[in-house]
């Protein structure tokens, strides 16, 4: 089974899915293996790997001590195409289609394919829109575009539309590490209800009812990061799992897997 296949089939049986975004460079390889293992124990779906930045050599090396440490699947979020790894079970390969700098629609990727190819990563395909959250994130900075508007989900919800019909697997509603405002429900339902990929929810998201409102609007991966970090402990990892995993249950009329 593919990586792909085993993300529709978490949304197949759990209604939702929830993903742990680790970034080596806030951790040591040891910290965030542990951390990762954690995770897993406390109910998370899967672990992304990756950042905006890459201050450190080391990004390999955290890779294989997080693969190591769990069974989930460990899947590449990477920022350019540096961050890349043999050692994660599949990478996600995304084009930056909110914004028209070429570089980050198709240059960095036209760099990084045969790289994809030469360590045996699954590509996973998928469009990455970057919504207005209140504040200049580092994924906007560094990107050199400008987010969606969030007020505008027909905006949105055409890009993601011509995302599936390029042939994009996921769709990623991003409001950027730390946001002072996650993606809008009326945005994540305008965009789940065009296509019929799943949509991935990340950003600012830091409580359980957030991550469960982001689900009921058509979520079918919500991700956080920062969040934990900054609060910090399993118990947080735990309750938003179960949010998660609880409203997938609920908008899906799925029973017994949660």
């Amino acid at each position: 089974m593919t990586i792909h296949d085993k993300l529709l089939d978490i949304v197949q049986t759990r209604g939702a899915g929830y993903l742990v975004l680790l970034d080596p460079d806030r951790k040591s390889p040891e910290s965030l293996a542990a951390f990762a293992k954690t995770c897993e124990a406390q109910g998370a779906d899967g672990i992304l790997i990756g950042g905006s930045l890459l201050l450190d050599d080391g990004f390999d090396r955290c890779v294989e001590a997080v693969k190591k440490a769990v069974r989930l699947p460990v899947l590449l979020f990477p920022g350019n195409g540096r961050q890349l790894s043999r050692h994660a079970d599949a990478v996600l390969f995304m084009s930056l289609i909110s914004g028209r700098n070429p570089h980050f629609l198709i240059g960095e990727q036209v760099t990084s394919a045969p790289i994809v190819r030469s360590l045996g990563l699954e590509p996973v395909s998928m469009a990455y829109l970057l919504v207005e959250s209140g504040e200049t994130t580092a994924a906007e900075f560094m990107s050199a575009t400008r987010p969606l508007p969030r007020n505008k989900p027909e905006i949105a919800a055409a890009h993601a539309l011509a995302a599936e019909y390029l042939g994009m697997k996921l769709v990623y509603l991003e409001a950027g590490s730390g946001a002072k405002q996650s993606v809008p429900e009326i945005l994540v339902t305008a965009v789940a209800r065009t296509v019929s990929v799943p949509v991935i929810v990340g950003g600012g998201i830091r409580t359980p009812e957030e991550a469960a409102a982001k689900v009921k609007a058509g979520a079918s991966f919500v991700v956080t990061g920062n969040a934990l970090e900054q609060e910090g402990g399993p118990d947080l990892v735990r309750r938003l799992a179960d949010a998660v995993h609880a409203s997938g249950v609920r908008e899906t009329g799925i029973r017994g897997t949660a």
